[in-house]
């Protein structure tokens, strides 16, 4: 029997990016930088402790507003900080839709053929969105509010 999925965001959820917002809090943001920085991101750890505990009676996977570019380093990532194995599911290339949008696309379609026991995001907007799809949510709150994020990833389409 197929285990139901577990569907964790990264970015405000088990990466503390808060070292990186200074590249796109002011005009021009340096996109290239904020997300080359990502490999140096702390772990949030009530978000790594949750996947590994949700790991024990689901399958996890990574639905993330980050490009398809930063995979590699997103994975390494998740390997060096003992998140479970899982599918990463990723912004594609020139998709510059509202978080809210794009990930709701991503995890309708890991989701097409698969129970989803929970998703766990931090952007409430992200969250209304799942909820209102009919997913069971968990708002992750032990990042604080970063206007820099936010408008990342509702107004720029960008994480």
């Amino acid at each position: 029997m197929t285990r139901p999925l577990a569907v964790f965001d990264v970015d405000g959820v088990l990466a503390d990016v808060r070292h990186r917002l200074r590249f796109v809090e002011g005009r021009p943001k340096d996109w290239d930088a904020f997300f080359s920085a990502a490999v140096d991101d702390p772990p949030l750890p009530q978000g790594v402790a949750l996947a590994q505990e949700s790991a024990k009676d689901c399958e996890v996977v990574y639905v993330t507003g980050r490009p398809e570019g930063c995979r590699r380093d997103t994975l390494a990532w998740f390997a060096e900080h003992g998140l479970p194995e899982g599918r990463l599911s990723m912004r594609r290339p020139r998709d510059f839709r509202p978080a809210r949008v794009a990930k709701l696309d991503l995890l309708r379609t890991i989701s097409a053929d698969r129970a989803v026991a929970v998703v766990v995001d931090d952007d409430l907007q992200v969250c209304d969105a799942y909820e209102a799809a009919g997913f069971r949510v968990l708002r992750a709150t032990w990042m604080s509010d970063e206007p820099a994020l936010h408008e990342a990833q509702e107004d720029d389409g960008r994480t």
